[in-house]
């Protein structure tokens, strides 16, 4: 008798059409307002380094091996002693809980309940303190500015809250160039007007769905969690003070963070090797390559480019990740048989929660971990360990 194959992972109601990550980025940009929508989709200046990191993945080809018994494979991984369901996560985002209701803690009740980790953005609009509790294994990412005593304190609460891995994103030295959001109507401080009262309008489901219900359930929103104190409303004139003095920060305030943080500790937006070479002197247990999914420095080299050479220098004493451009499953493989040992995964989650909730999150994950389990059976793989041995083939 045939063995029955693993059942497509199937949405309902909204998700029933829903086949792969690109599909919530369809429905998402009817269900979200033009400048929400746009947020999430754009980049920096001409969207060079938003398109050359899923253009990166095209440029590698496999040669698959045949007729090896693949019954018993396992996406199973391991990352800091933790086993997981799958070799990806859910990469950080601001704004979350502007795009979905109580976005961040949707995002990490997804993740938790799919065996994957969720990383949450220091841009978010919901306490630290709510999302370690309901999920307990989430990381927390910070922007820091290079003051000692913001950090000293933004650290001590992270600590408190509960959270086990902090995570620094180093590439934001400067705001970007998000002209293409301004052309889509969004700005930080948001700000009320004709033009925003009509998209809301027009997009009902969200106007009724996340932004009155958060209205009305929890008040105009916050940046709760930029420093140790609660930030300004995203309404505010004050919010942009709140981002300033970034340009400080440097490698003395890596290793102060080092000596005062106890759990582990990992570098998000590094691309050059010496970097990541001066990261692991100073004691970071990971490192994420990263150029900011495109929206810092327009024109920075894909993640998958950079790898391999960040692998050589320090991929032996540290553990090196990789986020930026991922769709498929079979983008995760070639970054796995690259030498990234985890992969993080931004917009298609947060498109899927902002049109499906919790269920799009949960469809999410599942879709990305069938593909994975479907692909590794045909390359001839059983585990995710087998795939670092892959060689890729330029094309």
């Amino acid at each position: 008798m045939k063995k029955p194959t693993a059942p497509r992972p199937i949405g309902t109601g909204r998700l029933k059409h829903i086949l792969s990550l690109d599909d919530f980025e369809t429905k998402a940009q009817r269900h979200l307002p033009r400048p929400l929508f746009g947020y999430i989709s754009d980049a920096a200046e001409t969207n060079a380094s938003l398109r050359m990191n899923a253009q990166a993945f095209q440029s590698y080809a496999f040669k698959p091996r045949v007729l090896r018994d693949v019954s018993g494979r396992s996406t199973a991984t391991e990352l800091f002693g933790k086993t997981y369901a799958a070799p990806f996560g859910i990469a950080p985002m601001g704004l979350s809980a502007l795009m979905a209701y109580r976005g961040d803690l949707v995002l990490a009740t997804g993740a938790a309940q799919s065996g994957i980790p969720m990383i949450m953005s220091g841009s978010s609009l919901i306490p630290m303190e709510e999302v370690a509790q309901a999920a307990p294994d989430s990381w927390f990412q910070a922007y820091l500015p290079g003051e000692t005593e913001r950090i000293d304190a933004l650290v001590d609460r992270v600590a408190a809250a509960g959270f086990k891995t902090l995570m620094l994103t180093v590439d934001t030295a400067a705001l970007a160039n998000r002209e293409n959001n301004v052309r889509a109507g969004f700005s930080t401080p948001l700000r009320p007007g004709i033009k925003l009262a009509w998209q809301g309008l027009s997009h009902p489901r969200w106007t009724t769905g996340t932004f009155l219900r958060t209205i009305l359930q929890h008040g105009i929103p916050h940046f709760e969690n930029s420093y140790a104190t609660r930030g300004a409303p995203i309404i505010s004139s004050s919010v942009m003070r709140d981002f300033g003095k970034k340009d400080h920060l440097n490698w003395t305030h890596l290793q102060r963070i080092r000596e005062r943080w106890e759990g582990r500790l990992v570098v998000k937006g590094i691309l050059h090797e010496d970097d990541a070479r001066h990261a692991v002197e100073l004691g970071v247990d990971g490192i994420i390559v990263s150029n900011h999914g495109g929206r810092q420095l327009d024109g920075a080299l894909a993640p998958l480019e950079a790898l391999p050479a960040i692998v050589d220098a320090v991929g032996a004493k540290t553990t090196v990740m990789l986020d930026g451009g991922i769709r498929r499953g079979s983008d995760i493989l070639k970054a796995l048989a690259l030498g990234a040992t985890f992969v993080f995964v931004g917009r298609p989650f947060l498109y899927a929660a902002s049109v499906g909730g919790l269920e799009g999150v949960l469809l999410a994950a599942d879709i990305l971990r069938t593909e994975l389990h479907r692909n590794m059976a045909l390359l001839g793989s059983t585990n995710v360990s087998e795939i670092a041995k892959l060689r890729l083939y330029n094309v």
